[in-house]
């Protein structure tokens, strides 16, 4: 491997990480005279030019990030054969390494390495850029101690739609929020949770959420993120209600990125006067979930009281009522499927605990079976559900017709995936002569499932695995989802 050679300008030395979007080699600029980290870039089954040209774009954005705390991007090369993303190399570990190795931090070890990485997030989100996969894995520590935020390889520009990949959700099971678990873009306020899962993660020794054994573990993680009030920690310190205002449900009452670096900078000195009550540091005790909606935040709520007044010195003009919890209400039970597709576009398979587990599950949930328990007895329906045969005869005419007319295989996409697909036109408009070469159907969950080839310019003949989330309209069958992979 040694004698490797990228783009005639990079020796690769040795394999130094491994994860769901590439594995990633030590390696030696030749031309500058100096180590770098060069990743090969993942793409997934049937990619094509358009994914590659979705990855350099990614890159690009990335670029933008000129901060001391982000892992700078160098260059990005396609050797005719692979697809290369190269960084600074950082020499040291990661926090979820660290962790692992010591157990989790104090306070007082973890908040310079979390003030560092909140400058680098505030200085991203300064640039309406959104990071979307904020966890400790993600974030290296140099042997001076300096944290630099890394892998932008999924990162966007809010403004720029065609860099999300049509109806995938991006980001990692334990650290997502829960908006985005359930089928929503990712934003800076899904950022500032991730950033609190990280700070929990750092606190506990274990991410916030973690997966059980089982082909849904996955699934179940993100149904937990969804559903369950955000988990909370005995004796985080003076950071304990800076998780509790960065991991709230609701985006709207979480605090900025600036406003969590402005808590950070302040320091627990900052925030004396205004910490909750409590013997030494230790914050009022606080539980995993709580049994019912909690009464309406008021001004003496010690924990707002005291964030807001340590990040009073930010630009910010928000105010943050605070809850502890606020219901998402049934129908996430069915959009929280549609966070199945993250699996595909995951730093999976990383140093994270969680994003080894079990790879994709399948796609049996509880919903159904809330549905009809929610059913009243006397309570008579019509079984019109479709058989297999019907669901595998729609596959492959939405197959054809989204090929041969782009405009009618959109208008078999619900609203709401509609809304998450901005370049459907832009991919099916170049596909040509696809073919169904195997097709199986799961009628109790509305799923069908195909493999097919195609032709896409400048790529031949590709070869795709696709998986379709149906709802039944009336008598019509419409996508609510799909995953490739």
């Amino acid at each position: 491997m040694s004698s490797m050679r990228v783009a005639d300008r990079y020796a690769l030395d040795r394999e130094i990480g491994r994860g769901g979007s590439g594995a990633v080699w030590l390696a030696r600029d030749e031309v500058l005279g100096r180590a770098v980290a060069i990743k090969r870039i993942g793409l997934p089954p049937g990619a094509s030019t358009y994914d590659v040209s979705r990855a350099e774009r990614e890159a690009r954005i990335s670029a933008q990030v000129n901060h001391a705390n982000v892992v700078s991007v160098f260059d990005f090369v396609n050797d005719g054969e692979h697809t290369w993303l190269v960084t600074e190399y950082v020499e040291g570990t990661t926090l979820a390494q660290l962790i692992r190795d010591r157990g989790r931090l104090t306070p007082a070890e973890a908040a310079p390495m979390l003030l560092q990485v909140a400058d680098a997030l505030a200085a991203a989100h300064g640039m309406a850029i959104v990071h979307r996969d904020v966890k400790p894995s993600n974030i290296l520590i140099a042997l001076d101690g300096t944290a630099k935020l890394s892998d932008f390889g999924i990162a966007r520009a809010v403004a720029d739609a065609s860099l999300t990949q049509t109806g995938l959700v991006t980001g990692s099971p334990a650290y997502i929020a829960p908006e985005v678990a359930t089928g929503a873009a990712a934003t800076t306020a899904s950022d500032v949770w991730s950033f609190g899962a990280t700070i929990y993660h750092a606190l506990s020794g274990h991410p916030p959420y973690e997966a059980t054994s089982g082909e849904n573990a996955v699934l179940g993680v993100l149904y937990r993120v969804a559903h369950e009030p955000p988990p909370r920690l005995r004796g985080g310190g003076w950071l304990a209600p800076l998780l509790e205002a960065t991991m709230d449900h609701d985006p709207d009452n979480r605090l900025t990125m600036d406003d969590v670096a402005a808590y950070l900078h302040a320091g627990p000195q900052g925030t004396a006067d205004s910490a909750p009550a409590g013997p030494g540091t230790q914050v009022l005790p606080l539980v995993a979930a709580a049994p019912d909606p909690p009464d309406a935040p008021t001004d003496d709520n010690p924990t707002s009281t005291a964030v807001a007044a340590a990040a009073s010195s930010s630009t910010s003009t928000r105010t943050h009522p605070w809850k502890l919890w606020l219901a998402i209400g049934g129908a996430a039970a069915v959009l929280v499927l549609a966070a199945i597709g993250a699996m595909l576009l995951l730093g999976g398979g990383d140093d994270d605990p969680q994003d080894d587990a079990a790879g994709l599950p399948n796609t049996t949930t509880d919903a159904s079976s809330d549905n009809e328990a929610a059913t009243e007895p006397g309570d008579e329906t019509t079984d019109s559900s479709p058989s297999a045969d019907d669901l595998e005869s729609f596959a492959s005419s939405y197959v054809s017709t989204a090929a041969d007319d782009p405009d009618a295989g959109f208008a078999l996409l619900t609203p709401d995936y509609q809304a998450r697909s901005p370049e459907y036109a832009e991919f099916w408009g170049s596909v040509s002569n696809p073919e169904i070469l195997e097709v199986s159907a799961d009628p109790d969950d509305l799923t069908v499932t195909y493999t097919y080839k195609y032709d896409f310019p400048g790529s031949g003949n590709l070869t795709e695995r696709v998986t379709l989330f149906l709802v039944q309209d009336g008598d019509q069958l419409l996508i609510d989802n799909a995953v490739s992979g």
